[in-house]
C-alpha cells in the first residue's frame, strides 16, 4: 500500500480511502516520517492536486495535534493536499469541538485512523505544570492537568525539560483515552474495527515520532 501511495500522481481518491485497513494507515503515517527525516520527499503534481480537490476529498487519516509552529503536521508526515485531516489546538486536548470534527472525519468522510500527536518542548504543557490561569487559557491548560498530576507523581516536581516531554506523553495517552470516552462514534468504529487511535510525540529537534499504540 505504501508503494501505490508514492505512486500517486493527484490527490488520494475514493477507491484508495477505502481500500485501506486501520493498520495500513498507520503505516503510510510511519512511512511519511521516516521519508521526511531521510529527505526522500514524495512530491505530487500541484496543478493536479488542485485539479482533483475540486472533486472532493478522501484523507486517510485524522490528525489532532497542538498549534506548535514546530510541528508542520503535513511537513512531518510527507502528506499533500488532501491527505489528512489536521486539527489542530494548543496541547492537542480533546475539546468537543474537536471531537465532532474527528467524528466527522471517521464516520463521513472515511478517514482509517486518528493520530493524537503531542510535541516535546511543548509550552502548553509546561504552562499546566506551572499552574498557569489566563482567560481562556485557564479551562484549556485544566485538560491538561489530569497528565501534570499522574506525572508529578511519576517523576517529582521539578520542571527540566525530561520531566516535561514525559507529560507531552501521559497528555497524548489521556486524550486518546479522552476521545474513546468522550465519543460513543469513535468508541463504537474502534471496538468494530473499523478505524485505529493512535498517538505519538514528535521530537520538534530530530524531526522523529515516538509512537503511542
Amino acid at each position: 500500500m505504501q508503494e501505490k501511495y508514492r505512486a500517486l500522481d493527484g490527490a488520494i481518491g475514493a477507491d484508495f480511502q477505502q481500500s485501506l485497513t486501520p493498520s495500513e494507515a498507520i503505516g503510510l503515517l510511519k512511512d511519511g516520517v521516516r521519508r521526511s527525516t531521510s529527505n526522500e520527499i514524495n512530491g505530487r503534481h500541484r496543478a493536479r492536486l488542485m485539479e482533483d480537490a475540486a472533486e472532493g476529498q478522501h484523507p486517510y487519516a485524522a490528525v489532532l495535534s497542538c498549534i506548535d509552529s514546530r510541528a508542520p503536521v503535513e511537513q512531518i508526515f510527507d502528506a499533500a493536499s488532501g491527505d489528512l485531516f489536521v486539527a489542530r489546538v494548543a496541547g492537542n486536548v480533546a475539546s468537543p469541538d474537536l471531537i465532532a470534527s474527528l467524528e466527522y472525519a471517521t464516520k463521513y468522510a472515511g478517514s482509517k485512523a486518528i493520530l493524537v500527536l503531542g510535541h516535546t518542548r511543548c509550552g502548553a504543557v509546561k504552562g499546566a505544570w506551572a499552574g498557569l490561569q489566563d482567560g481562556h487559557l485557564t479551562e484549556l491548560l485544566g485538560r491538561i492537568q489530569p497528565a501534570v498530576e499522574a506525572t508529578k507523581l511519576e517523576v517529582g516536581e521539578e520542571d527540566n525539560l525530561s520531566n516535561l516531554d514525559r507529560c507531552s506523553a501521559v497528555n497524548v495517552k489521556g486524550t486518546m483515552n479522552e476521545l474513546r470516552d468522550q465519543s460513543a462514534i469513535l468508541a463504537g468504529l474502534e471496538a468494530e474495527g473499523k478505524i485505529a487511535i493512535v498517538g505519538g510525540v514528535y521530537n520538534v529537534a530530530t524531526g522523529e515520532v515516538e509512537w503511542i499504540d
